[in-house]
């Protein structure tokens, strides 16, 4: 079985984030040159000026601090949700290029199985369909003809959402912040949920005067959910203190 697990590697981050957004928010009110800023804000502490940045809605200065990661473990399904979000950049690996052709080791591609399946005693039955459709890819590759691309790229069209992928993400921090509102949230999907959530916690440990108190929405206030509210403001933000 070639059943995929959720991996987030923190991979770079801009050194010193505070510093970064500190000088970009401090040079729009400041009549100091770039270098005399500079120097004054490494004897700041520029935690407690973000903090304060945050309360007062001035988020443009986030921009300039950026998160890269890499994932993988997730499915084709989940990618798609992810890449909605367009202030951001990502490299996905190519299934026209890498062959998902069944091996000694890798008897089927990797995928993803959805909780609700395991749950409802539907696992064994829906591997046994990716084993079928490993099949029907294998066998495309071979009526294709061609070795490499050529035949990837249209024996590719069988494959399911399920399908696992690698994906490298750069946001910015003001994104971030947006993405973890929405995605962090209990009405998200579970798979693109998780994914928030792993790299919130990545997140938070670099840079806590931004992300602390980051989350869904009703971390820091109501719910914006209205009627479509999962009803569990308090468990939700007892997770979210404790990440």
């Amino acid at each position: 079985m070639a059943k995929a697990t959720l991996k987030v590697i923190l991979l770079n981050h801009t050194k010193q984030p505070e510093e970064t957004i500190a000088h970009a928010a401090k040079l729009c009110y400041s009549p100091a040159s770039i270098g005399e800023l500079k120097n004054q804000i490494e004897k700041f502490n520029n935690e407690k000026f973000v903090e304060k940045l945050l309360q007062l809605g001035h988020l443009s200065p986030l921009e300039h601090a950026v998160f890269t990661f890499g994932v993988e473990g997730i499915s084709r399904a989940c990618s798609h949700q992810l890449v909605r979000h367009r202030v951001a950049s990502y490299s996905q690996q190519s299934q026209r290029y890498v062959s998902e052709r069944s091996k000694k080791d890798h008897e089927i591609f990797e995928f993803v199985i959805p909780p609700s399946i395991e749950a409802s005693g539907k696992k064994g039955w829906f591997i046994d369909k990716m084993r079928e459709i490993q099949n029907w890819y294998d066998e495309l590759v071979e009526v294709l003809g061609d070795s490499g691309e050529k035949s990837n790229e249209d024996a590719r069209f069988i494959l399911p959402n399920a399908a696992e992928t690698k994906i490298i993400i750069t946001m910015n921090v003001r994104e971030l912040l947006h993405f973890f509102s929405v995605r962090c949230c209990e009405r998200a999907q579970w798979e693109i949920r998780n994914l928030a959530t792993e790299m919130l916690r990545l997140t938070r440990k670099v840079l806590p005067s931004v992300f602390s108190q980051s989350g869904p929405n009703c971390v820091k206030g109501p719910c914006t959910e209205g009627k479509m509210s999962c009803g569990n403001l308090e468990e939700v933000r007892k997770k979210f203190r404790n990440l």
